[in-house]
C-alpha cells in the first residue's frame, strides 16, 4: 500500500463511523510531518450543523493542534471530492495538498462542477490527487444513500397503510 492509500485507508475508518452515526459517511484526516493531526467525520446531524463536514472539522482541530490557521505543509486526505464549502475551507487555511477518493458529480467543487482549489484568482493552489481508494469511497456512499432510500419508501408505505386504516 503506498502512503496515499494507508492514509485514505483512515479517512475510510472515519467515513464508516460517520455511516454507523446515520451520517453521510465521509472522512478526512489531516497529516503533517508525517503524523496524523486530525482525523474527522461528518457530523451535521449530530451536531444540529450544516457546516459540520469533515473536512471543516479536521481543519478546525488541526489549526488548534498546531496552534495557527496557515495549514501550510499540510495534506488532506478525504472520502470524496470536497464540496465549495469545504473548498474555501482549504484554500483559505493554505493546506498544501489535497488528496480525495472519490469525485462528487453533484457537489464537488475541485473538479467535478467547480475548479475552485485551481480557480486563477485565488492566492492558494493545493496540489491535487484524486482517485486513491476511489471504488472503496464511492461504494460506502452508494451504499448509505441506498439504504436510506429503502428506509424512505419503507417509512412512505407505513404511513400509508396507516392513513388507509382510518
Amino acid at each position: 500500500m503506498s502512503e496515499d492509500e494507508i492514509y485514505m485507508q483512515l479517512a475510510l475508518e472515519k467515513a464508516h463511523q460517520a455511516y454507523a452515526l446515520d451520517e453521510v459517511p465521509i472522512g478526512a484526516v489531516i497529516i503533517y510531518n508525517g503524523q496524523v493531526i486530525s482525523a474527522q467525520h461528518n457530523r451535521r446531524e449530530l451536531d444540529h450543523d450544516a457546516t459540520a463536514h469533515a473536512e471543516i472539522l479536521a481543519i478546525q482541530e488541526a489549526c488548534k493542534k498546531l496552534n495557527r490557521w496557515r495549514l501550510t505543509g499540510c495534506s488532506l486526505y478525504v472520502t470524496i471530492e470536497p464540496c465549495p464549502m469545504c473548498a474555501g475551507a482549504i484554500v483559505n487555511s493554505r493546506i498544501s495538498r489535497v488528496i480525495y477518493g472519490s469525485s462528487d458529480y453533484k457537489g464537488g467543487a475541485v473538479e467535478s462542477l467547480f475548479n475552485i482549489l485551481t480557480h486563477p484568482g485565488l492566492n492558494h493552489e493545493p496540489e491535487i490527487v484524486s482517485g486513491i481508494l476511489a471504488d472503496e469511497c464511492s461504494q460506502i456512499m452508494k451504499r448509505f444513500f441506498k439504504e436510506r432510500r429503502k428506509s424512505r419508501r419503507s417509512t412512505q408505505v407505513a404511513e400509508g397503510s396507516a392513513l388507509e386504516m382510518r
